[in-house]
């Protein structure tokens, strides 16, 4: 039996430090700007395994979760690559797919005064869901749009019935686009429901720049099913909403180096306090801890806490707790 099942997608990074570049404010709308047509200096780049998915797995496993991921890659170096990089972090491949006719996702990451703006590509990969062992959790996360053609979520949502598995969901980009309410019966057995503050308001129908009560927000989220649900807002926190009680928690403090997989840190950070028996409260201390951490390296994985790292900054930062509003 598994303590944590990882369901989306995996990538190799290309991190493409910017030096010579600006950023436009257009009302709510912020926009990065190269010259066209020229030469734009870069700083040294590095490539790195990523991917929702794959961060969480990782995440988890430093945490001494016992974890599994069902994700597709390639069948080429970069696809051996990702396999690889998981077994060294003790993440169990069995459900790992190999497309022997595609190469793996690869996105590069442009790193720009610590924000992260992400070019990005999905192979058509074809999921199915294998005939997974039990497992506590299951944290699933963003896929690519190919994933509207198959039985996933139909697939998904039975496993959950059958085993009883707690999710923690996590959608992406696609996933957001094509409606997460389409889906009910997986909502309704959705234990947390973690977005950042504009996708919350995409979910709900609300236009990005509207100003909303953010106790509305995570209500409105609760009332499509999930038990708990928690907002992400950049530099100004979290906000949580375990069915009675709203939570906000600040920042933990950082050196922001780059910000890429800031949210999959916190949301699995979260996933293991809850697994570890913590109340929502808690457990968004256990997430703010590893995003803190993940931001103050390049890359989503090379920040992410161990057990005993994770006790230590928690106790760094006891006096930063979620407090009820």
């Amino acid at each position: 039996m598994f303590d944590l099942i990882s369901i989306g997608d995996a990538v190799i990074d290309t991190f493409v430090p910017l030096t010579d570049a600006h950023v436009h404010l257009d009302q709510n709308l912020k926009e990065l700007c190269l010259r066209y047509g020229d030469k734009i200096p870069v700083g040294d780049s590095v490539t790195q395994v990523a991917g929702n998915a794959c961060n969480s797995a990782v995440g988890a496993s430093r945490l001494k979760l016992k974890t599994s991921a069902y994700i597709n890659v390639g069948g080429d170096h970069d696809g051996a690559r990702i396999k690889d990089h998981l077994k060294d972090e003790n993440v169990d491949t069995r459900y790992v797919v190999t497309n022997k006719d595609l190469p793996s996702n690869h996105h590069v990451v442009i790193n720009y005064k610590g924000e992260r703006t992400i070019l990005i590509f999905h192979q058509p990969w074809k999921y199915h869901l294998p005939d997974l062992d039990k497992s506590r959790w299951v944290y699933f996360t963003s896929l690519s749009p190919t994933f509207a053609d198959s039985n996933l979520l139909e697939e998904l949502t039975n496993y959950l019935e059958r085993s009883g598995a707690r999710l923690l969901y996590n959608p992406g980009t696609f996933q957001i686009k094509l409606g997460v309410k389409k889906n009910p019966r997986l909502l309704s057995l959705t234990e947390v429901f973690i977005v950042n503050l504009e996708e919350a308001k995409i979910i709900l129908g609300h236009s990005e720049g509207a100003d909303l009560p953010i106790k509305k927000l995570l209500q409105g989220i609760c009332d499509l099913g999930p038990k708990m649900a928690v907002i992400t807002d950049g530099g100004k926190g979290s906000y949580g909403f375990d069915g009675e009680k709203y939570y906000h928690l600040e920042v933990f403090p950082a050196k922001l180096v780059e910000m890429t997989g800031s949210g999959d840190a916190y949301a699995t950070g979260l996933l293991a306090g809850l697994f570890y028996g913590k109340d929502l409260q808690e457990a968004m201390r256990w997430g703010a801890a590893n995003g803190a951490s993940v931001v103050e390296q390049i890359g989503p994985q090379a920040g992410l806490l161990t057990y005993s790292q994770m006790q230590e900054r928690l106790k760094e930062n006891k006096k930063i707790a979620a407090k009820e509003i």
